[in-house]
């Protein structure tokens, strides 16, 4: 499998404003405690941020805090991590180029765009390619599969120690129904900067946007879009469902979050260190799926009781068949991880 793998580079202007930037938000938000200055940064050997671009309460904003009260529980103090999160230290985007100059250590972030920096994490947007949670948990625990995956982002400055559970993610939309895969026909829809997502909204007729995720609502509101897509608790958390009163649960991805950190940071870690957070990171998924599905169902009360629209897609035949040139095009450069994805399916499943 040939893996595209995006190294760091010097400082381009630009690079050095954000950069500099990011720097200067991080350290006007450090609290007192993170500077060992009471609480429970007191006495710590290392300080680190983590970058989260979700609210407070969100699921993967909660598994980053548990994995952080993990650590600082285990280490006694010694190694601190405040996590930052609703967006303050940026959007995703320049957060992952801000992890990989060492800007900022840490973050949770989409495995949609890592895809930029180390392409085989571009796996998770091919489409339907799981058949459910379950499958896509096999595939992640495996130690020849997701564990392994994990590993293609060493070379890309990165150190990736586990997922988080991503949810499903199905369209939504302004104005039109989806039901089958030619409603999508036409139709403007925001997306994540990756390649092979960008082909999937292509191979249904419509149009691939890349957006920040901030500008999604505004766009949605205006018109600019007639669409995006994402699981149900971004959908609601970002009240995108005010503007956009259309859901249809197609659960067409299942695009992994992953938290990383700065390889140097890793590196200059003692063994005994790195080993104590990467099992915390370890310890926090469980923690951070149980949210995750309270979240789901909690969410889903909340856009039924708000009038949204909801369709359920029971047949996901047509919509594999429509993106089939999808698989096709991306296949050989994904086949080990492919083959390893379809070895985990059930018996039962076509």
């Amino acid at each position: 499998m040939t893996a595209q793998i995006r190294r760091p580079t010097a400082f381009s202007r630009r690079t050095a404003l954000k950069a500099g930037a990011a720097a200067a938000a991080s350290l006007a938000a450090v609290p007192l405690a993170a500077c060992g200055i009471g609480g429970s940064g007191t006495g710590a050997q290392h300080r680190f941020r983590l970058a989260e671009t979700h609210p407070e309460n969100y699921p993967t904003t909660l598994g980053d805090k548990r994995f952080a009260d993990l650590v600082r529980e285990r280490s006694g103090g010694r190694i601190d991590i405040q996590v930052y999160a609703g967006g303050r230290l940026g959007e995703e985007s320049d957060i992952i180029e801000q992890v990989q100059l060492g800007v900022i250590e840490m973050t949770r972030v989409s495995s949609a765009p890592m895809a930029e920096f180390a392409g085989p994490m571009g796996l998770f947007g091919l489409p339907f390619i799981f058949d459910d949670a379950d499958h896509m948990w096999r595939f992640l625990d495996a130690e020849d599969g997701g564990r392994k995956l994990l590993g293609e982002l060493d070379r890309a400055g990165f150190k990736g120690l586990c997922y988080f559970d991503p949810g499903a993610r199905s369209f939504y939309t302004t104005d039109r129904v989806i039901t089958t895969p030619e409603d999508v026909r036409g139709l403007k829809f925001r997306v994540q900067q990756a390649a092979v997502i960008m082909d999937f909204i292509s191979a249904l007729g419509g149009s691939p946007t890349p957006m920040n995720y901030g500008e999604v609502y505004s766009s949605l509101q205006s018109g600019l879009l007639d669409g995006a897509e994402n699981n149900a608790p971004s959908y609601f958390s970002a009240s995108h469902y005010e503007v956009a009163p259309n859901f249809t649960l197609d659960e067409h991805m299942r695009v992994a979050e992953i938290l990383i950190v700065n390889r140097s940071v890793w590196e200059d870690l003692p063994t005994e260190d790195q080993n104590l957070l990467q099992q915390a990171a370890f310890d926090a998924v469980p923690y951070q799926r149980k949210k995750w599905n309270e979240q789901v169902d909690a969410d889903m009360q909340k856009l039924r009781e708000a009038g949204v629209t909801i369709t359920r897609v029971d047949d996901i035949a047509p919509w594999r068949s429509a993106t089939k040139s999808v698989i096709d095009k991306y296949g050989e450069q994904y086949a080990e991880y492919l083959d390893r994805i379809a070895a985990l399916r059930r018996s039962d499943r076509p």
